[in-house]
């Protein structure tokens, strides 16, 4: 288990540094976006002048507010609460992120499944867990947002965040086909019947 320190923009050859249990923290740039944001790019057709390619995303509509634009607030919003949403969801777009954007990390939480695992192992890519719950934590590791793209679909945006300190996370997978989830998994159903069997009952 090791901890990478990683300013973004990142290589695949780091991408493919990052085992399962390891943890990271990113630094200056991430790119926020959920459902909508990927319907739009990939169903849809739409293009975007942000250039992800090496780049993190993060799964999340966040909360903020408009205000006017300045140094601190380039962009003309202010981050109010930064959360993260469910991943599974968006599994089916994972291997178009990474082919046609050049994304290689993409933050969530409750994990992904094997087509995601697939798409990691083949181009170079991880998967780094956040729990549920840690929104406000989350959202004083951004500095400020930078800019935004595909705001029509607002809060499903496509965001850039500056951020500072973003993390540690936890490696929960990887491009080596290891998952968190898959080993958790495993672990609960070999406890479950060896409880079942303790209990004198047939599974």
């Amino acid at each position: 288990m090791a901890h990478h320190e990683l300013a973004m923009p990142i290589t695949e050859q780091q991408a493919r540094s990052l085992r399962v249990n390891d943890t990271v923290t990113l630094q200056k740039t991430l790119f926020g976006l959920r459902d909508a944001t990927l319907i739009h790019l990939f169903d849809r057709g739409r293009t975007t002048r942000f250039d992800l390619r090496g780049h993190a995303v993060i799964h999340t509509a966040p909360n903020v507010k408009q205000v006017p634009r300045s140094a601190e607030h380039p962009a003309g919003y202010a981050p109010l609460c930064v959360g993260t949403t469910t991943s599974a969801r968006m599994e089916r777009f994972t291997r178009d992120l990474m082919s046609a954007q050049g994304v290689r990390i993409i933050i969530g939480k409750g994990g992904m499944e094997e087509k995601t695992l697939a798409a990691f192992s083949e181009l170079g890519g991880a998967y780094l867990a956040i729990v549920g719950g840690a929104a406000a934590l989350e959202t004083t590791w951004i500095e400020r947002i930078e800019d935004v793209d595909l705001d029509d679909l607002n809060p499903e945006s496509l965001w850039r965040f500056a951020i500072r300190d973003f993390g540690p996370l936890l490696v929960a997978m990887d491009s080596h086909g290891a998952s968190l989830y898959d080993s958790v998994a495993s672990d609960a159903q070999t406890r479950r019947a060896g409880v079942l069997r303790s209990l004198g009952v047939k599974a």
